[in-house]
């Protein structure tokens, strides 16, 4: 293989199988396993890696409600409240947004009492102008990712 693409080869792997031995990668691509092993370190000293991780099924685990909540919030207050949102733990996203609203975040609740508890709570803080929340009914696809095109063109 060409080292030209082996990062792009090498994230590609690990979205395929994020337990693989680097071993099995370096024979995937037909590399070192040292090349692997520097290659993910330097991904992972780029930021290009952030962490491994298993891919939890929320609602397998009694996390079935799953709300969006659209905020409006005082200008001079975005980052505040975006580090606050961080801090709730069912929290699984949160963006800076442009349009009607400031922020969107996404958050899984075991039931309706906990969401409303925390909606509540977030609502006592003066710097929130305004909130919508919506429950989703069916998640049809969630945290998905995708493996990274090549650019053969270069």
């Amino acid at each position: 293989m060409s080292y030209e693409h082996l990062d792009t080869e090498l994230v590609n792997a690990l979205l395929d199988d994020g337990r693989a031995s680097l071993r099995n990668i370096a024979e995937e691509l037909d590399v070192s396993v040292t090349t692997v092993s520097n290659h993910l370190s330097d991904l992972e000293d780029a930021g290009a890696i952030e962490g491994y991780a298993p891919i939890v099924d929320y609602d397998a685990l009694g996390y079935d409600v799953t709300a969006v909540m659209q905020l409006k919030v005082d200008g001079n207050a975005l980052p505040k409240i975006t580090e606050k949102l961080q801090q709730y733990q069912q929290m699984v996203s949160v963006y800076e947004v442009t349009g009607d609203h400031d922020i969107i975040a996404v958050a899984k609740f075991t039931d309706t009492d906990q969401m409303n508890a925390q909606i509540k709570t977030l609502l006592t803080d003066p710097d929130i102008n305004e909130s919508n929340t919506s429950i989703v009914l069916n998640s049809v696809s969630e945290a998905k990712q995708f493996e990274l095109e090549i650019d053969d063109s270069a």
